[in-house]
């Protein structure tokens, strides 16, 4: 199949190499009854692939379901993947097919597939294998002819040694894997689609002048890093399409909507007293310090996991510089600039700098010498992690006026984590 017909069709824009592999892989595939794994990040636009593949696939004239496993509370997924018996729960007053059931002859596209229970992982893992599933309730086996593609932003490999997915699983779905580029990744791709997205809006909202970018402003959308990848770009280009009383966009109306060329922190550093100077105010960097919070729900695992490690050595009365971050020794505690993605930009002057700390093994007198001093500083700085992760949720729901989905994807977790931490740390509407 032409690629320029598959990219005309469903509204694909972009000349990357990266991304012509992924769409070249897709179709290669589509024939075949492989199951397939799509990883990429959050709002790289994975979606599009499974409907690729089901398209040009012996399966088009039967069902294509997609499901977003993130957005299913735990405790009714089972059902909704695999169906239930009438009475096997309380509010089955009747049968429910289940996915797996609505889906026979066709495909499934199991979204965010990183986000399964355990038990879960457990069903679809015989599913794969034997094509049979039991439905919630039953002890009656049911066989299903379903065609899984699957996709995830979660690093699996990590997520298998910290036994939240089952490695059986992840080799079974990766018979194919196809990896979707960031948008960071993709050149100039962002100023087509920036270019695609302000049309379209104007299009559709009957605006009759669409947006213009200036050379200037064109090289600041390819430099800028896109944390939020291609659905971040759509909802500034829209943003933008309405708001802006002048349509020719410059560097200096992108960076009034949080986008701005990824500068050296000498470069940043000037620019900032430039704009001091000719009283333009410092700009805001409120935007990328809220996507710093998916980096904190990992940091806060990574500390807990440390903390656990020092009680453990203290507890046997051994401790060893072996089981103490090299950062430790001498540095300070590692603190979350330290643990950042190093695509997420942002200026060192409002990034808390680590304070020193002495390593684990001093020259204190023997009766002094104890690694708790490591094990407070871990435990302050735990509290600080717990504080700052909590005011990020706050702030996100705030913006969407509590709308779960819409903060959980600015925030870059699912719904059900988002809803758990909710409940833990007893944020009210």
């Amino acid at each position: 199949m032409d690629m320029n017909n598959v990219k005309m069709r469903y509204g694909i824009v972009g000349q990357d190499e990266q991304l012509y592999k992924a769409l070249d892989t897709a179709i290669q595939i589509a024939p075949t009854d492989l199951t397939v794994l799509i990883q990429g990040e959050s709002g790289v636009g994975k979606e599009v692939l499974p409907r690729i593949i089901h398209d040009n696939s012996k399966r088009r004239n039967k069902r294509y379901i997609a499901i977003n496993c993130g957005s299913i509370p735990e405790g009714t997924i089972d059902s909704e993947l695999f169906g239930h018996e009438k009475g096997s729960f309380t509010g089955a007053i009747g049968e429910r097919e289940g996915y797996f059931g609505a889906a026979n002859g066709g495909t499934l596209f199991l979204d965010e597939v990183g986000e399964l229970p355990m038990s879960t992982q457990a069903r679809l893992l015989r599913v794969l294998e034997t094509g049979e599933y039991i439905r919630v309730g039953s002890s009656e086996p049911r066989v299903t002819d379903v065609r899984i593609v699957a996709a995830t932003n979660v690093n699996i490999p990590n997520a298998i040694r910290e036994g939240r997915f089952r490695e059986d699983l992840y080799y079974r779905l990766c018979t194919i894997n196809i990896k979707m580029p960031p948008l960071r990744e993709r050149g100039r791709d962002s100023v087509l689609l920036f270019k695609k997205f302000a049309l379209d809006t104007a299009e559709k909202y009957n605006i009759p002048t669409p947006l213009r970018l200036t050379p200037e402003a064109e090289e600041t959308i390819t430099s800028y890093k896109w944390p939020g990848n291609v659905r971040q770009l759509k909802n500034v280009a829209e943003q933008m399409s309405i708001l802006c009383t002048d349509r020719i966009v410059t560097p200096q109306v992108l960076a009034q909507y949080g986008v701005v060329a990824n500068l050296s922190e000498t470069t940043a550093v000037a620019c900032t007293k430039q704009q001091s100077a000719h009283g333009t105010p410092p700009r805001d960097y409120e935007n990328e310090i809220k996507m710093l919070a998916s980096a904190v729900l990992e940091l806060r695992h990574e500390v807990s996991e440390l903390k656990s490690r020092l009680q453990h050595v203290s507890d046997h009365e051994e401790p060893s510089t072996a089981l103490v971050p090299a950062q430790m020794h001498g540095t300070g505690l590692p603190i979350i600039t330290q643990s950042l993605s190093p695509d997420i930009d942002m200026p060192a002057a409002h990034i808390p700098s680590p304070q020193p700390v002495k390593s684990v093994h001093t020259s204190l007198p023997p009766e002094e010498e104890d690694i708790q001093t490591a094990e407070e500083i871990v435990e302050h700085e735990s509290l600080n992690l717990i504080e700052m992760e909590k005011r990020l949720i706050m702030k996100a729901l705030q913006r969407h006026h509590f709308r779960r989905k819409n903060a959980a994807d600015e925030l870059g977790i699912s719904e059900r984590t988002l809803y758990r931490k909710i409940k833990d740390y007893g944020i009210e509407d």
